[in-house]
């Protein structure tokens, strides 16, 4: 009976909990008020236009971030999305389309799946036999019965689409010489599989679909032959078709009948050929008939010729000399071909000013593109099919094409085209070339961003010329500033009238567009430009409260897997200095870097030339001496430990001579285990001053990580119950050093960090966690240090706080100096159990840093996480005392809870969590949020709630008519104490 009152408490008790965290979370008219979320899917793989009406209302499309979605093809939004696991397991390997079902082939082969386009349910989900996956495709026979057929390394496989069940699976030949890349079938009732064994010979092998027989099996003498992919292709009743790119010629094999390839050479074809790199493109209208006779021959990425194959012949059907891109697509019975060419004028955008900053006619231009249609059988143009479009020349080229065409009410067809541009920009056109709608998917791999104050307003920016600048006499000061509040009164003015036109009109009418022209400073400086530099080496200024992409940059020659650095050299805060941003870029192969210095306000390329970097740069920092025009100088320091800084002028070089002294540098080499501490010269040479070796045969360096250079503490102690202070260890040299062991054995691993002073190379403090392995995710702020582990032994996520204190009395109160240090910290330390993996950890910041410390965790649900620090103090007691009640301190519990309250975007996901970036806001209690990864998401969060900003809710009326009862009861007591003394005088 007792044991079931408490589970009846028990639940009660969990059930009130859970009402007040229902109480406590975001209201409904809150959502979408100080946060947003944009969505993503990632460069495309494949595209499906839906056929089943004549105008496609969606786009199904695979990714490259292992993404299935549907697209609205009117406005660019998501219907629904699908994402699969990171990394190999959950990359999409085909995407098929039958109907309303999409099918998909996952992981290497590892999962078959069928899913519903409208809304995106799962249709349903079977695993496939171990094996390397190398193809599918969809097989038909002559009564249009479809099958899914799946090939992998040995073996071929058919199955069901309406529930995915095997049909028949078959193993094939030669399969650990052949590679089958291939896939035919005619619609005859045989699947046709063929593959290559490199510089040797073709194989192509023949299955009856209706039970899997073995019908033929035939192998071709090709020497030349390396693979079948983009090479080869099928055309016309079952001829594979491939071109040599040595000799120039194409080959020929009906494989029904042939035994030998037959060589057609190029040159009877009357081509004038400059740059050979063949491709073949072929096509194939329906499942059940044969492909197209005609193909396309892609001669050089500029170069394509429409070819015609037909008894063995093949001739000329047409020439595109300029042609950039060509795509199939079928309309009814006819079979058209969308060449996209490049136009060669360069037209001036309009509305675009030469006065901006690094701006230039040919700067301001658009790269003009045309898309026209023809006929596959003839080659012969149709008139009226052109769509014209622009891409701005700071973006990139047009790199994949997809065309959905149909037949209009006059039987003319028509078509759409979706277009992907080398900086992953998608744009869907629509004739004769309205741009339906953009995406910009390159923002799905954001490597690093910044957040830069926007600037003045003109009113604020004509104040601060008041005082900038100097005036004749007192006479001019005065007029100055009687022009000064007319300018301010103007404003006011306007800004009532526009509150008062707004107020006439419905809610739906009211436009609040955001643009470069009208961008400003808000009272609370809580708008913000998000400076985003994504890996594909494209850049974006993004507003931060309404998520609009105001400009974006495209660096054409940054390589693929390129590391970046973003700086902030000069803020809008040096009026009228414009500000200024400057990106290091690394190149992963030869390690060269190059500096990009630009205007994070409006993107464009700073007049500034940045220094040439010769040789392969080790490390950067940014200092805080400025030059005349108040930019930070950023020093780099290249593998020949040569110093290099931007600027450089003569006022730079001789604050760094002056300076040298007092600047140190430290570098890692992770392969060696090496932390290396390096003094500036006078001279601008380098001198190696400290080394710290951790063996790299037993533990590997993972995370180095010092502390934020904008953050502020605001207080140098805590505290105690008995009204002492406990000083805190404020060292803002110190670097946190994580290591995990080599060993991969459970019971030998460890996860080891080490607190080192980066200007003497001091290890202050070194822990070791024994059965625990990484990923390791580290905060290192104030006097603290956090960080989560996986614990192999109890099987479980782990929370260990590091604090340290110098004790109750501080060494020097004025200023820290690690060449001062005689004592060694108090270190405190305490570990908690998280409930939960976690993809990401960050800290809040404030602008004073009077506010409480949060730690944002991001999950791998895509949820983020406020978690107060006051959780995570190392100083809770296991037994409370009067002491600890005095402090506030929690008891402590070794379970870190989850309260729903504590999710910072409730319902908005953000699915792969790449980053988390905090910004502080001009309020004390604000701290600006950004998450990244597959979605952009975006909000403020309170750690002590709104200390200094009034609620929405407060009741103005009434707080006026108090004070205003106030005011006329005090003028009114007054008069009457007048005549009381005034009666008692005439006494």
């Amino acid at each position: 009976m007792g044991s079931t009152m408490a589970v009846k408490g028990f639940f009660q008790a969990v059930s009130f909990i859970a009402l007040i965290a229902e109480m406590m979370a975001v209201y409904e008219d809150q959502v979408g008020k100080f946060d947003w979320r944009q969505q993503y899917v990632g460069k495309l793989q494949n595209v499906a236009f839906d056929t089943a009406t004549q105008l496609s209302r969606r786009l199904v499309v695979t990714t490259e971030k292992n993404v299935i979605a549907a697209l609205n093809a009117r406005t660019g939004e998501l219907f629904w999305r699908h994402v699969d696991r990171t990394g190999p397991e959950g990359r999409i390997d085909a995407l098929l389309t039958l109907g309303q079902d999409a099918v998909t082939v996952s992981g290497g082969g590892r999962m078959l799946r069928s899913w519903e386009t409208n809304i995106g349910g799962l249709n349903w989900e079977i695993p496939l036999d171990a094996g390397s996956f190398q193809l599918a495709g969809l097989v038909a026979t002559s009564d249009s019965v479809k099958y899914i057929a799946v090939v992998k390394k040995g073996a071929i496989s058919l199955h069901y689409p309406s529930n995915g069940h095997q049909k028949w699976m078959e193993s094939l030949p030669d399969s650990d010489v052949v590679q089958y890349e291939m896939l035919y079938s005619g619609g005859a009732g045989v699947v046709y599989v063929l593959g290559v064994a490199p510089q040797k010979h073709l194989t192509f092998v023949a299955f009856n679909v209706a039970d899997g027989e073995l019908i033929q099996q035939v192998t071709v003498e090709a020497p030349w032959i390396e693979t079948l992919k983009d090479v080869c292709g099928m055309v016309g009743s079952g001829t594979l078709v491939c071109v040599e790119p040595f000799s120039h010629s194409l080959y020929l094999l009906t494989l029904e009948t042939e035994q030998e390839m037959k060589q057609v050479p190029l040159q009877t074809l009357a081509l004038e050929i400059e740059v050979f790199q063949p491709k073949i493109i072929t096509y194939q209208p329906s499942l059940a008939s044969s492909p197209l006779s005609r193909f396309f021959l892609q001669v050089s990425p500029n170069h394509f010729v429409l070819l015609q194959c037909q008894n063995g012949v093949v001739s000329l059907v047409r020439d595109f000399a300029q042609a950039l891109l060509i795509s199939f697509a079928t309309a009814g019975e006819k079979t058209v071909a969308a060449v996209l060419f490049p136009k060669p004028e360069v037209v001036k955008t309009s509305g675009t000013s030469d006065a901006h900053e690094g701006s230039s006619p040919e700067e301001a231009g658009l790269l003009m593109y045309n898309i026209q249609l023809y006929l596959a059988d003839s080659g012969r143009r149709l008139l009226e099919t052109t769509i014209t479009f622009s891409v701005e020349k700071n973006c990139g080229r047009p790199e994949q094409m997809y065309v959905q065409a149909f037949l209009k009410k006059d039987d003319s067809v028509g078509y759409r085209a979706l277009v992907q541009t080398t900086d992953h920009m998608i744009t869907f056109l629509q004739q004769p070339g309205k741009v339906l709608w953009t995406r910009e998917e390159a923002l799905v791999e954001v490597v690093t961003m910044e957040m830069v104050d926007l600037p003045l307003t003109g009113t604020q920016a004509e104040l601060e010329g008041e005082f900038g600048k100097k005036a004749d006499g007192l006479m001019g000061m005065f007029l100055k500033r009687l022009s000064s509040q007319l300018i301010l009164l103007q404003a006011w003015i306007a800004h009532l009238w526009k509150l008062f036109y707004d107020a006439r009109k419905p809610r739906s009418q009211v436009k609040n567009e955001i643009t470069i022209d009208n961008l400003a400073r808000d009272e609370f400086n809580l708008q913000k430009m998000m400076v985003m530099v994504t890996a594909s080496g494209k850049l974006f200024g993004i507003e931060s409260s309404s998520g609009t992409i105001l400009w974006k940059q495209y660096l054409q020659n940054v390589k693929t897997g390129s590391s970046f650095k973003l700086v902030v050299q000069r803020t809008t805060a040096h009026f009228p200095h414009p500000p200024q941003c400057t990106l290091l870029i690394k190149d992963k192969e030869s390690g060269l870097s190059s500096i990009y210095v630009f205007n994070p306000i409006f993107g464009k390329q700073s007049h500034v030339v940045p220094p040439v970097l010769h040789h392969p740069v080790l490390q950067s920092l940014l200092l805080p001496i400025m030059d005349q025009d108040y930019a930070k100088v950023l020093l780099v320091i290249d593998d020949k430990y040569k110093v290099t800084s931007f600027p450089s002028s003569k006022y730079v070089l001789q604050q760094l001579q002056e300076l040298a002294p007092s600047i140190f540098f430290y570098l890692v080499d992770i392969i060696q285990g090496k932390l290396c501490g390096f003094r500036l010269q006078k001279d601008l040479t380098t001198e190696e001053i400290w080394q710290v070796v951790i063996p790299p045969e037993l533990q590997r360096i993972v995370s180095v990580k010092g502390k934020r250079s904008n953050e502020h503490v605001h207080s140098q102690g805590r505290v105690m119950g008995d009204r002492s202070v406990l000083y805190k260890y404020l060292n803002p040299n110190l670097l946190a050093v994580v290591t995990e062991s080599t060993d991969p054995h459970q019971e030998r691993t460890f996860i080891g960090v080490y607190l080192i002073d980066a200007v003497t190379g001091r290890i202050i403090h070194e822990s070791v966690q024994r059965k625990a392995k990484g990923p390791v995710y580290l905060v290192h702020s104030e006097n603290w240090l956090v960080y989560q582990y996986w614990n192999t032994k109890a099987r479980r996520n782990e929370f260990t706080v590091q604090e340290l204190y110098e004790g109750t009395e501080q060494y020097n109160s004025t200023a820290f100096s690690s060449l001062d240090r005689p004592h060694m910290p108090h270190v405190i330390q305490q570990s908690y159990i998280f409930p939960s993996a976690i993809s990401l950890l960050e800290s809040t910041i404030t602008e004073k840093g009077i506010t409480s410390r949060h730690l944002l965790v991001g999950l791998p649900s895509g949820a983020v996480l406020s978690l107060p620090k006051m959780f995570l103090d190392p100083r809770r007691p296991e037994i409370p005392s009067e002491q600890s009640r005095e402090e506030n301190l929690i008891p402590y519990a070794p379970e870190l809870p989850i309260r729903p309250e504590w999710y910072i975007n409730y319902n908005q996901t953000v699915s792969q969590i790449r980053g988390i970036y905090t910004a502080p806001s001009g309020l004390e209690s604000t701290c600006l949020v950004v998450v990244y990864g597959l979605d952009i998401y975006q909000t403020r969060v309170y750690p002590s709630k709104q200390f200094d900003v009034l609620k929405d809710d407060y009741d103005y009326v009434l707080i006026t008519g108090v004070l205003l009862g106030l005011v006329f009861a005090t003028m009114i007591t007054k008069r009457l104490a007048q005549v009381k003394l005034l009666n008692r005088a005439w006494r």
